[in-house]
């Protein structure tokens, strides 16, 4: 989610004053804001080879390919993309949306000590994820028209809403120069299975991208793309400052996550 910089002509970014009052009005102190559904994944079918089943056309092949060619050389030219935090290995590269006021996001970095296979594996078990993530209201997934579909509601602090997420996604393992690549895409749908729910916001514009590989030694070098709008009267620079600050937090449970997975 967005961070509104200095530089930029929307708005200012928060000061630690400003945002310490905007915390006790929302009477969240200094909880964390859950970082929006960029990161719900789940392991697809296999294939009797072990790769993962082709979905039913809402990604291309040129889409997955996208994705990991960028894990291995970034593509931050040719746009206004900003780098809002370096931090722990992890760097944050922002690009605002002018309509929306809010910035899609690109993360580069690695994860020390977190398998590429075991990290894809904590990434898309959906039981696991209920226990580790404190902001999973309900979450559950569907077959709907051929497609797997995924259910995620995500508790905010009071007083704001919480939001939902309905998409589709679908994951391959790609080969680079010999190394397994896992990629998996994802993005906001639309279904009358899934209809919207009272007091509920429901977030109709994500989208996401990941890549995973070794890092040649015991860690995985990550890429990963998303953009979301949470809708409701939440002002921009609030959603981008839980954006930028909740993505290096975010990996950190994940690596905790990883340490304490065992698969069932």
């Amino acid at each position: 989610m967005p961070w509104v910089s200095s530089s930029s002509s929307q708005a200012a970014p928060a000061s630690a004053g400003r945002w310490s009052s905007v915390q006790a009005s929302l009477n969240c102190s200094s909880e964390k804001v859950p970082v929006p559904g960029s990161i719900l994944l789940q392991r697809l079918p296999r294939g009797p080879e072990g790769r993962m089943e082709p979905g039913t056309g809402t990604f291309s092949e040129e889409q997955f390919r996208e994705a990991c060619a960028e894990l291995q050389r970034p593509a931050l030219s040719g746009a206004a993309w900003e780098l809002l935090m370096e931090t722990q290995g992890i760097s944050v590269y922002g690009l605002l949306d002018q309509q929306t006021g809010l910035y899609a996001y690109k993360v580069f970095g690695v994860l020390e000590d977190c398998l590429p296979d075991l990290l894809a594996d904590v990434y898309m078990d959906l039981a696991y994820r209920k226990q580790w993530d404190q902001y999973v209201k309900e979450l559950y997934e569907k077959e709907c028209s051929g497609e797997t579909v995924v259910y995620w509601q995500v508790k905010y602090p009071f007083p704001m809403s919480n939001r939902d997420y309905v998409y589709v996604r679908q994951r391959q393992e790609l080969d680079f120069e010999g190394q397994k690549v896992h990629v998996i895409l994802a993005q906001s749908t639309s279904e009358p299975q899934f209809p919207e729910k009272s007091g509920v916001i429901r977030v109709k514009h994500y989208k996401q991208r990941l890549a995973i590989q070794s890092d040649g030694k015991k860690g995985s070098k990550v890429f990963m793309y998303y953009f979301d709008n949470p809708g409701g009267q939440i002002p921009s620079w609030v959603i981008n400052w839980a954006a930028k600050n909740g993505v290096p937090n975010f990996l950190k449970d994940m690596v905790k996550a990883c340490q304490n997975y065992k698969k069932t």
